[in-house]
């Protein structure tokens, strides 16, 4: 054990655990046991760095404590004001007071983390966090947990009376439109030769009427499979044979990463988050719109184009949770 003891705090963490907020912090706890560093989810007096994941009331009252006790904070940033814009209703006109309250916790934090390149980039853009030391580093991936098998396979194709000639698409997130969830319906329509299958699930009470019109969308190919467990995740991804993240915005993408590990066939939207680590042609495919998405949703499940499934593990390899726990104490023992 490394000689701190961290305070791994995140507000409301039952709401969150189905969120991909949710699956970072299960991500952190077990970099930190696998690199054997001493944390606490429990309030006490004898932490020596806080590790922050969320930005509301009591997040934010508890950095103002742990000011006064002279302890470090380490502030992990998940969101920016770009992927909170195309959200829920009202997330638009919300988005600069958004942006101001990000700030207010951000700034608070002796150093910030983000998951990417790019969010970091964001966040310099942002005032007052421009002069902050920020640390770009992936949520990463339980790479043993998400091994191929049989059994996987089956256990997805049966639950979802997949016959052996069909082809069956999956997507992942919660209902609301960043997620590319409209998107996706509209493929579906488009494309009904194949099975096109959604996992995750979000109140639909503060969702976009577009979101709301395309979940209630009724179509023979089409399933919503609601919030499942990690393992029915792991199970799609091994037996779909072809995931999609039509995503608009991202300050990472967990299931890109959980996609590679699976050695999944996909095509992910063409933004900049996924730049400077994932390449079209390369270890992925992109798309730009649901033309794109469509065209080559046809070439790959048709055989068309190289299989780069191989190249994406690599992805996978590197962000796995023995690395990320070992880049996080160092930066705990950068603040010692």
């Amino acid at each position: 054990m490394i000689p701190i003891k961290i305070y791994l705090y995140t507000e409301k963490l039952k709401k969150l655990r189905r969120s991909g907020l949710g699956k970072a912090i299960n991500h952190q706890m077990k970099a930190l046991s696998t690199n054997k560093v001493l944390y606490t989810t429990k309030f006490c007096n004898d932490y020596d760095i806080l590790h922050i994941n969320t930005y509301f009331l009591k997040s934010y009252l508890l950095c103002i404590l742990t000011k006064t006790m002279k302890k470090k904070i380490i502030f992990h940033a998940h969101s920016t004001q770009e992927d909170y814009i195309n959200g829920f209703i009202f997330s638009r006109c919300t988005s600069k007071l958004f942006k101001w309250w990000l700030i207010n916790c951000y700034r608070l934090g002796d150093v910030i983390i983000t998951p990417s390149e790019y969010s970091k980039q964001l966040l310099l853009n942002y005032k007052y966090l421009n002069n902050k030391k920020i640390y770009a580093l992936s949520n990463g991936i339980d790479l043993d947990f998400f091994k191929k098998t049989k059994l996987s396979k089956n256990s997805f194709r049966n639950k979802y009376n997949i016959k052996e000639h069909e082809k069956a698409i999956i997507g992942i997130g919660l209902y609301i439109r960043r997620k590319g969830i409209v998107d996706f319906v509209e493929l579906a329509k488009r494309l009904p030769q194949y099975k096109f299958i959604w996992f995750g699930y979000s109140s639909l009470k503060f969702a976009t009427k577009d979101v709301k019109k395309a979940v209630n969308t009724k179509l023979d190919n089409l399933i919503f499979a609601g919030y499942v467990e990690k393992e029915a995740i792991k199970d799609a991804l091994v037996g779909c044979d072809l995931f999609i993240f039509p995503t608009l915005e991202e300050t990472e993408g967990i299931p890109v990463i959980e996609a590679c590990a699976c050695k999944t066939k996909m095509i992910i939207r063409d933004i900049p988050v996924f730049n400077d680590w994932l390449d079209d042609g390369i270890n992925v495919y992109k798309a730009k719109d649901v033309n794109e998405f469509e065209y080559k949703i046809k070439k790959i499940l048709n055989n068309e184009l190289p299989d780069l499934t191989e190249e994406s593990y690599h992805i996978a390899k590197k962000r796995d949770l023995k690395i990320i726990g070992y880049e996080l104490k160092k930066i705990y023992l950068s603040l010692k």
